[in-house]
């Protein structure tokens, strides 16, 4: 059986249509692609072992914080990562714990346009005193609490109305913020030792 290998509507070859819609679509997906990586600043404080920063954002040995406002820029995805320039050298922002969120906005919670350096300026001192040393303490609001802690695992947190946020400073310390009807932080619990390590006095 012959196949003609011309289009009957077009006159144009279907090999040449074929690979101009081709090029077409690949050019159309590497420019979305580009288009979804964010760069601006870290949303909040993040923990890093040097190449990994994770959602769970835990307080393992070894680990240092990368402070909220530091400029960040993403450079790529990878399964279930953003790849990112952070602090003058190359990371990766591991969704380990927020799955049901699709990968660009996962990155654009922690990647963020304006620089909340700017705005945690304005805060009381004792606010301003507690995010920086990614503390917490009563009477914060909820963007002050993602400042300083990051975001709570959306898999244990699907709603950010929620009036309990759940977090783990390592994957056995436990700790819980409570929001009063005004959106800010009425009370910390947790069992004495984490509190020592996540509440500000």
């Amino acid at each position: 059986m012959h196949y003609s290998r011309h289009s009957n509507l077009t006159g144009v070859p279907m090999l040449v249509r074929f690979a101009m819609c081709g090029a077409l679509l690949a050019a159309s997906i590497s420019a979305s692609w580009a288009q979804s990586l964010p760069q601006g600043y870290l949303c909040c404080n993040m923990r890093t072992d040097g190449s990994w920063i994770s959602d769970a954002n835990y307080a393992e040995n070894g680990k240092r914080v990368i402070a909220v406002g530091t400029p960040v820029k993403a450079t790529g995805y990878g399964r279930y990562r953003v790849y990112v320039e952070i602090g003058g050298g190359k990371q990766a922002i591991g969704n380990d714990y927020s799955r049901d969120l699709q990968l660009e906005a996962f990155a654009k919670r922690y990647i963020v346009e304006a620089d909340p350096k700017a705005k945690l300026a304005t805060y009381p001192a004792r606010i301003r005193n507690a995010i920086t040393s990614a503390r917490l303490v009563p009477g914060m609001t909820r963007e002050q609490v993602l400042m300083a802690v990051g975001y709570p695992m959306s898999s244990e947190n699907p709603n950010l109305d929620a009036k309990i946020w759940r977090y783990w400073l390592t994957s056995f310390a436990e700790f819980q913020v409570v929001f009063d009807g005004n959106g800010r932080v009425k009370e910390i619990t947790t069992d004495p030792q984490t509190r020592n390590l996540v509440v500000m006095d």
